[in-house]
């Protein structure tokens, strides 16, 4: 569900909004949010709430893996696009679950009109990387509706 306002949209988002995602600033257009859900000290599997204003989205991206690998993102709260390097874009709504393979170029985050949240996990695997690429371009971001 498509939501504009800040007040109510931290009312939706159960994972809280965390701290300004400063440290990947360069990889998004807009503000983006971080909120650690998990200790990576403590556990394999990194899980972070991840929120978006309204037109944020991240880079194109690809996680790499020899094997395992991957990334999966679980929509908590607004609305907001996910897609695939040669496929259409996705419209994500709370509930959604992504299953992003290692390898694939990728990108996700809020529509124009909403904000967005989103538990990102990195799925475990060897000899793991993320390759940050170029940004969604203007043109192409507002064409979706």
């Amino acid at each position: 569900m498509k939501v504009n306002n800040k007040e109510e949209f931290n009312r939706q988002n159960v994972f809280g909004l965390g701290q300004e995602n400063t440290a990947f600033a360069q990889y998004f257009i807009g503000n983006s949010y971080l909120n650690p859900l998990t200790d990576p000290k403590e556990t394999a599997v990194f899980l972070a709430n991840v929120t978006f204003e309204p037109g944020c989205r991240n880079n194109w991206h690809i996680h790499h893996a020899k094997s395992g690998g991957g990334q999966l993102l679980i929509c908590t709260a607004g609305s907001g696009w996910y897609q695939e390097e040669g496929k259409e874009a996705v419209s994500l709504e709370s509930g959604m679950v992504i299953t992003i393979p290692p390898e694939v170029k990728h990108w996700h985050g809020a529509k124009a009109d909403s904000w967005f949240s989103h538990i990102a996990a990195e799925v475990p695997g060897e000899e793991t990387s993320n390759e940050w690429c170029e940004p969604v371009d203007d043109a192409s971001y507002g064409a979706l509706q």
